[in-house]
């Protein structure tokens, strides 16, 4: 081997050891216990032993409706999320990024802190000022005529949204931010200079400008959107909401895992699970990857 080789493969070395040991291992596990199904001996007084069953948890998992619910859970939450977030960030970076902006260093700390806070610590800042008696917001809104309940069926999925925006709309406005930033300042001022207005060239020179920004910040807004599970399950502990334990795949899993004691059945959905985001990972960037000839 070449010395150029070979100082490849030791610097490369440390990244295919720990993502064999956290990737690779954990997900050829997980496909191996989803072939198998946990069964007692005798009349249930006997041990559990491990029987090997195929597909069949596979079957189970996509023949349960709770599970396949949690996928329209799912894509009703991606809908109403990740535009909310995408539109959200980039309006703000934009903001901040004008020359209009004052004290930007100071709103960028403050809509960046609440990506600080853990997720479950969000969600149980959140839980207390959905909760009717307790929240001093929800009795402000109650004397002014506007009754919401955060936990109902239609109220439980815009909650857990506004609960993602607030933990995520910061840390994905720093990166639009950044990308703006990078921006040759000469560009901006020939569109100036030639008659192009604010809109102009917000729209016509800045965004086009940082498409791969927009394209990777929506593409990981889509794989973390399917991994729904903190902000959920909080909702679910003891507040009466409509959000059960199987609301999201994520959930199912855990509760199939932890509840149920199936952990071929756990492993089988989350199988799926990652499939389904490894699918849309590949339709994102093939789709993006074709808008981006089209236009070179």
């Amino acid at each position: 081997m070449k010395a150029p080789a070979r100082a490849a493969a030791l610097l490369l070395a440390p990244f295919f050891v720990l993502f064999t040991a956290v990737m690779a291992v954990p997900i050829g596990y997980a496909v191996w216990l989803s072939l198998f199904t946990e069964k007692q001996s005798g009349l249930g007084f006997g041990g559990t032993e491990s029987v090997f069953s195929g597909l069949d948890n596979y079957t189970a998992a996509l023949g349960d409706r709770a599970f396949l619910e949690g996928f329209g859970v799912l894509l009703g939450y991606c809908l109403l999320y990740i535009p909310l977030l995408l539109a959200g960030a980039l309006a703000l970076a934009l903001l901040l990024d004008s020359t209009l902006a004052r004290a930007r260093r100071f709103f960028q700390l403050a809509l960046f802190l609440p990506h600080a806070v853990p997720g479950i610590i969000a969600a149980l800042i959140w839980v207390y000022l959905y909760t009717p008696q307790l929240s001093p917001v929800v009795r402000a809104m109650e004397a002014g005529g506007l009754g919401l309940d955060f936990f109902s069926p239609e109220g439980a999925l815009p909650s857990v949204v506004n609960i993602a925006l607030w933990e995520w709309l910061g840390y994905n406005m720093v990166i639009f931010y950044a990308a703006l930033q990078a921006i040759d300042r000469s560009v901006l001022e020939a569109a100036t200079v030639d008659g192009a207005g604010a809109w102009r060239i917000a729209f016509g020179i800045k965004l086009p400008l940082i498409r791969a920004s927009l394209v990777m910040v929506g593409l990981f807004t889509v794989i973390g959107s399917l991994q729904l599970f903190t902000e959920p399950l909080i909702l679910n502990k003891g507040t009466g909401s409509a959000v059960t334990s199987t609301w999201t795949p994520n959930m199912y899993a855990y509760t199939a895992a932890f509840d149920r004691n199936d952990y071929g059945l756990a492993a089988a959905a989350s199988v799926l699970l990652a499939l389904t985001a490894a699918l849309l990972s590949f339709g994102v960037t093939r789709l993006t990857g074709r808008r981006k000839e089209r236009t070179a």
